[in-house]
């Protein structure tokens, strides 16, 4: 019997029985998280609205073995409040829709429990933290985390040099299997072919640059969701469910 502390963020939360929970976390330490919050249905619980979704929290578990994550799951036996990031996020309709997006990417990434995935547990924190604050268009913010969530597990998109050669941008050709955009001597059938513009927006929005991202027009804006939507659903093989309610 073992005791375990780490942050996360609550990814999901499902019922169990008549008053307890089976939470999902992306903790820092150790990766995804299944765990078993007894009682936090109650009324009377103690700790029960700390772990919606959304919540970046500090938890302490207790598992029956020597490791957290092993054949049965853990309970969540304490949690301290880090930042109710749902508290911002679910009384808007555009930050609610991203910020589930995100929670989802989040998780399908981070598909293996117990495996620390460190870079992807910041970036969440950092997006919410960022959308809760309610600085820039909810649907920019979620675009920036799953083009940097892909970059992290090794699927990064190029938007300015050559994605087969490294020719120096810009170029105009994107291809999803290419991994962005090629040259005029790399292109291959099926290639799309997005406004310069917004081969600009998601690189500013790779890299960071705000300044850059805020400024587009809306025009562009909706072409790019509409490759990084395309470019996550190539490597991931499959659709990221809530994406098909997030407000464009």
């Amino acid at each position: 019997m073992s005791l375990f502390r780490d942050d996360g963020v609550v990814l999901r939360a499902q019922k169990l029985g008549e008053a307890d929970r089976i939470i999902t976390l992306l903790t820092r330490q150790h990766g995804k998280v299944r765990a078993v919050a007894r009682g936090v249905r109650k009324t009377k619980s103690k700790f029960g609205a700390r772990l919606e979704p959304f919540s970046h929290v500090d938890v302490q578990f207790f598992s029956r073995g020597s490791d957290l994550v092993g054949r049965g799951l853990p309970l969540c036996t304490q949690v301290e409040t880090i930042a109710p990031y749902g508290g911002s996020i679910v009384t808007d309709y555009g930050r609610y829709t991203a910020g589930t997006a995100m929670l989802e990417t989040a998780e399908r990434f981070a598909e293996n429990e117990g495996e620390p995935a460190v870079q992807q547990y910041l970036l969440l924190v950092g997006g919410l933290r960022t959308l809760a604050a309610g600085l820039h268009e909810s649907h920019l913010v979620l675009d920036a985390f799953l083009l940097r969530s892909l970059a992290v597990n090794g699927y990064g998109a190029s938007f300015t040099d050559c994605a087969k050669c490294g020719l120096e941008g810009p170029n105009r050709f994107f291809s999803l299997p290419a991994g962005g955009v090629l040259c005029t001597d790399c292109r291959v059938p099926g290639c799309a072919v997005p406004s310069p513009e917004t081969l600009v927006l998601l690189g500013a929005l790779l890299s960071g640059d705000w300044q850059t991202a805020d400024a587009c027009e809306p025009r562009y804006w909706r072409e790019g969701s509409g490759l990084v939507a395309a470019y996550l659903q190539w490597h991931l093989e499959r659709g990221i469910r809530s994406m098909r309610y997030v407000e464009k």
